[in-house]
């Protein structure tokens, strides 16, 4: 009966451990009164499917390599949608090179696959194709023909944690500056804003980086971009010059790739000030994962889904997770150490105890 009193207590209100402890002494006293409310508090199925986690959040930062060289890696995404203009625009494509920070801008009509390709192709005719691709779970990158496009191409595909932002945080960058830009610009026509992409696209890659302390044009091409305000420009017309052209962006190149490890370091340090160790989850364990969409009428959904089963264990404090019987939610999923719970925290605890904890599950 000990754990049938606690939990009506705790029930009464979903109070925390102090307030269903004092509760219960009110009528009762038994020995191990305080372990009995704190399993009981733990486990208990509404608070953990309706409760945010409290105390630091889990899991360090973990920076990609980002190499030596450009164009190894693009970081993409869709940005939008936009207010629909005549040519029926309405998100813009936008594609990140990891190393040089240089950045393409491309309109378009859907954030369909087809459209991606198309502008992929497009920038490979120039420049080649990339080592690796980094992208969030959009329906466009997770669809099968993309996935065989990257096969084709030889591309390796990475695709970010669900709901976990800072894994393509290069792009996150470029859409905060991009959006406040385009504003500005479009002001008071709004709806021509598809007419100034270009002019953001060249203020974005001929601006300095702080992570490289150079313009992203200039880790590039290896010179600086000529622009109205700038109409100076070196022509390499002699083989000496070409030579020292070639060892300058060497040169540019080692420099920004000591920086960014610098500032990587940096940003590691500050964001592991607010982080502790993750709780390492085995395969088959049952947890509780975060919601991480919220539509009409889901403000006073619970902030947690569940059970869900961990399928896989992953780099990074990732895993794969499946869902266990009928409720809300995705039946698969990906996730993170910070965005799950343990659904029913193991304690020593008499048969009673785990009859009763088997029948919420």
């Amino acid at each position: 009966m000990r754990t049938q009193v606690v939990r009506q207590a705790h029930e009464r209100g979903y109070f925390g451990v102090a307030k269903t402890e004092a509760m219960v002494k009110k009528d009762f006293w038994f020995k191990g009164l305080r372990e009995k409310v704190e399993h009981v508090v733990s486990n208990c199925l509404g608070c953990i499917l309706a409760e945010r986690k409290l105390g630091k959040q889990e899991g360090y930062v973990n920076p990609l390599d980002k190499g030596d060289t450009p164009l190894d890696t693009y970081h993409i995404d869709h940005v939008g949608p936009m207010i629909a203009t005549k040519k029926r625009y309405a998100h813009i494509f936008v594609v990140v090179d990891a190393f040089t920070k240089f950045t393409w801008l491309y309109p378009t009509r859907s954030t369909d696959t087809a459209d991606v390709i198309d502008r992929l192709k497009k920038q490979a005719a120039v420049l080649g194709n990339p080592r690796r691709i980094i992208s969030d779970r959009g329906t466009a990158f997770t669809s099968n023909a993309f996935q065989e496009y990257c096969e084709e191409e030889n591309i390796k595909h990475l695709l970010v944690t669900t709901g976990a932002p800072r894994g393509k945080g290069q792009v996150e960058r470029v859409n905060r500056t991009l959006i406040p830009l385009l504003t500005k610009l479009t002001a008071p026509k709004p709806d021509d804003w598809y007419k100034h992409v270009d002019q953001v696209q060249k203020y974005l890659n001929s601006t300095l980086n702080r992570s490289t302390g150079k313009t992203p044009f200039q880790l590039l091409v290896g010179v600086e971009m000529q622009t109205k305000e700038d109409p100076q420009i070196r022509k390499l017309v002699e083989e000496e010059w070409v030579v020292e052209f070639e060892e300058q962006r060497r040169e540019l190149r080692e420099d920004a790739k000591k920086k960014i490890a610098a500032t990587q370091g940096e940003n590691r340090r500050h964001y592991n000030k607010r982080r502790k160790g993750a709780k390492q989850y085995l395969s088959g364990e049952l947890v509780a994962i975060k919601r991480t969409q919220f539509g009409p009428g889901l403000k006073l959904g619970g902030r947690f889904l569940g059970p869900y089963r961990i399928v896989r264990a992953m780099r990074n404090d990732r895993y794969i997770v499946e869902k266990v019987g009928e409720h809300e939610g995705p039946k698969r999923s990906s996730t993170t150490a910070d965005f799950m719970k343990p659904w029913v925290i193991n304690a020593e605890s008499d048969a009673s105890d785990d009859s009763e904890i088997e029948g919420n599950i």
